[in-house]
C-alpha cells in the first residue's frame, strides 16, 4: 500500500439533530434508528453527489485500487455516491463509528446529569482508554483499526468512515503520540465529506491532504463542520 485515504461521511441526519439538541442544552438527542441506520440529510446528500462529481471527473488511474467503507449508512451511501460501481467497494465492520454504549443519545449536558460518576471516571481515566458501560473507548477503535490495516491490499486504498478515523489514522501511521493526537482531536473538526490521505515515502506514512473539501465547493456542494459525540463528550 503506497496511499491510503479517508472520507468522512457526509452530513446525516444525526449530526444535524445532535446539533440542535447541544445548542438547546437537551439532554437527549432525538434520533429515532439505530446508530448504524442513521441515513445523510439533504445536505448530506448533496456533498455525496459532489463527490461523484469529483471522482468522475478524476483520471482513472488516480482512482483507489480498493475502497472499503463502514458498514453504516450514512458511510455506506456517501461511497455509494463518490464511487458507485467501483469493482472493489467493500464494507467492514472494523471501521465503525465508536459504540458509547450507556451514554449513546445524551449530549454533554445529558451525559453529566444522568451519569456523573461516569464523567469522573473518564477524567482520571482519560478520553483514549475511558469505556463508557457497554461502549467503546478510543484505544478499543484503534485496536479494530489497526487490524483493518494490516488486512488492507492494493497500492491505493480509500475509506469512507467517521469522524474519529482521521484522528486514529494519524495515532497509527504517523505514531502521533495519544496526547498530541487527542489535544489535535479537541482543537479540530473533521468536515463532512472531507478527505485526508498519506503517502508512503521511504517506508514512513507521510500526510498529505488535511480534511480538505475544496472538491465539495469545486462541485457544488457546502462542507458542513458538524460534530460526532465521540471526539468530544464522550
Amino acid at each position: 500500500m503506497d496511499w491510503i485515504g479517508v472520507i468522512r461521511h457526509g452530513e446525516s441526519t444525526g449530526n444535524v439533530a445532535r446539533e440542535v439538541a447541544e445548542s438547546g442544552g437537551h439532554e437527549v438527542i432525538d434520533i429515532r434508528q439505530r446508530d448504524a441506520d442513521v441515513p445523510l440529510s439533504e445536505e448530506g446528500e448533496r456533498q455525496g453527489r459532489a463527490l461523484g462529481r469529483w471522482f468522475a471527473a478524476m483520471p482513472r488511474e488516480q482512482w483507489p485500487d480498493v475502497v472499503v467503507a463502514s458498514p453504516y449508512r450514512r458511510a455506506v451511501d456517501t461511497a455509494a455516491h463518490a464511487l458507485r460501481g467501483h469493482p472493489r467497494m467493500l464494507v467492514d465492520e472494523r471501521l465503525r463509528d465508536r459504540e458509547l454504549g450507556v451514554l449513546d443519545l445524551l449530549t454533554t449536558h445529558g451525559v453529566a446529569a444522568r451519569y456523573p460518576d461516569e464523567v469522573v471516571r473518564r477524567r482520571r481515566l482519560g478520553k483514549f482508554y475511558y469505556r463508557p458501560p457497554g461502549g467503546e473507548s478510543w484505544a478499543d477503535v484503534a485496536l479494530r483499526l489497526r487490524s483493518l490495516l494490516r488486512d488492507l491490499d492494493g497500492a491505493r486504498v480509500l475509506l469512507f468512515a467517521h469522524e474519529i478515523t482521521p484522528f486514529l489514522l494519524r495515532y497509527l501511521l504517523e505514531c502521533v503520540p495519544e496526547r498530541d493526537m487527542l489535544a489535535y482531536a479537541h482543537n479540530s473538526t473533521v468536515p463532512n465529506g472531507s478527505l485526508t490521505s498519506w503517502h508512503r515515502e521511504g517506508g514512513a506514512w507521510v500526510l498529505e491532504r488535511e480534511f480538505d473539501a475544496d472538491h465539495l465547493v469545486e462541485h457544488g456542494a457546502e462542507p458542513t463542520e458538524t460534530e460526532d459525540a465521540t471526539t468530544r463528550s464522550a
